[in-house]
């Protein structure tokens, strides 16, 4: 894993990506890729925070009700533990389709994703229409 805050390209000053401009140019892939490696950061600073917290937590608890709330937090931390790890792949996934120049287009139909979308889930993989027939299926089958 990759923790490099090198960046390939300068943007300018106070840049946001628009769909006025030509998709996925060097400007908005660099503007993503600082997003998603800020992203991935945090998310790997708060997993340190995590690992502190549950070597802290290892003492033992004379209180059965303190040792049962003690092993439902550190349950709790290890879901949360684990769902970072696996955000923290997608973002590596997605940094990857940057430099492989996939990122922002659609993996079933091939279009851009709107940049908006973008910018709310930088992970996306999915056009908003897509991703509509996507979660419609899963509710047909699920029920």
């Amino acid at each position: 894993m990759t923790t490099d805050t090198t960046s390939k390209h300068d943007l300018p000053e106070g840049y946001k990506p628009t769909d006025d401009e030509p998709f996925m140019n060097e400007n908005m892939k660099e503007y993503f890729r600082r997003i998603l490696k800020a992203w991935r950061a945090e998310i790997l600073e708060q997993t340190q925070g995590t690992v502190q917290n549950l070597k802290k937590e290892s003492q033992s608890h004379p209180d059965a009700i303190d040792r049962a709330a003690a092993n439902a937090d550190r349950q709790l931390e290890l879901r949360t533990r684990d769902r970072h790890r696996k955000l923290v792949s997608k973002i590596e996934k997605t940094l990857a389709r940057i430099e492989h120049g996939t990122y922002g287009y659609c993996d079933v139909t091939g279009d851009p994703i709107r940049v908006r979308r973008l910018e709310a889930r930088p992970i996306a993989t999915l056009s908003v229409a897509a991703q509509e027939m996507h979660e419609r299926g899963e509710r047909t089958r699920a029920g």
